[in-house]
C-alpha cells in the first residue's frame, strides 16, 4: 500500500534523465564510438559520474594514433587494442552528449583526477544500437589529462 507521502514523490521520477542507470545489454558492443570535445556539465556523484561532452563545431575526425595509443591494463578481460582499432565516430550529428563514466569507487582507483567543466577529453565507448534514442555513450576508456583510464574494471 502506498502512503500519501509516495504518491507525492512520484511524479519527481519522471524528471530523472532518461538515460541514466542503463545496462550494458541495450548498447552496441560491436561498434566502438570515439568522441572527443569539451565538457560542458560536469555530476561527479553516486552511482556514477556523468558528463555532458560538447563537440566542436567543425566536426570530429580520428586521431590518426589512436589505433597505436598505449591502454592501462584491467582486472576485465578487454581487448582494448581491438576497441580503438575498430574505433569510429558517430553517424548523428548531434553536438552534445551524455557521457556516463564508471562508479566513482572504479574512479578512485583508477585516480582519475575529478573532471570540471571546460575540461578537454576523448573517449572510446557504447551507445545504443543503430545510435537510436538519445546521444548517449557509455564510456570504456576515457583520455584526460595525457592519460588513459580503463573503466570497465580496476586496473590490474
Amino acid at each position: 500500500m502506498l502512503h500519501r507521502r509516495h504518491l507525492l514523490t512520484l511524479p519527481l521520477l519522471g524528471a530523472l534523465p532518461v538515460w541514466a542507470h542503463h545496462g550494458w545489454s541495450s548498447l552496441d558492443q560491436n561498434r566502438p564510438i570515439y568522441l572527443e570535445g569539451k565538457l560542458s556539465r560536469v555530476a561527479w556523484r553516486n552511482p556514477h559520474a556523468e558528463l555532458e561532452l560538447e563537440l566542436p563545431a567543425a566536426g570530429q575526425q580520428l586521431p590518426p594514433d589512436l589505433a597505436s595509443r598505449a591502454l592501462p591494463a584491467q582486472s576485465a578481460p578487454v581487448d582494448g587494442p581491438a576497441l580503438l582499432k575498430a574505433a569510429q565516430l558517430p553517424t548523428r550529428k548531434d553536438r552534445r552528449w551524455q557521457i556516463e563514466l564508471a562508479p566513482l569507487s572504479r574512479l578512485q582507483a583508477w585516480q582519475v583526477p575529478e573532471l570540471k567543466v571546460g575540461d578537454a577529453v576523448s573517449l572510446i565507448g557504447f551507445t545504443f544500437s543503430g545510435e537510436q534514442g538519445a546521444a548517449v555513450l557509455r564510456a570504456e576508456y576515457l583520455f584526460a589529462g595525457g592519460k588513459v583510464y580503463g573503466l570497465r574494471s580496476s586496473p590490474a
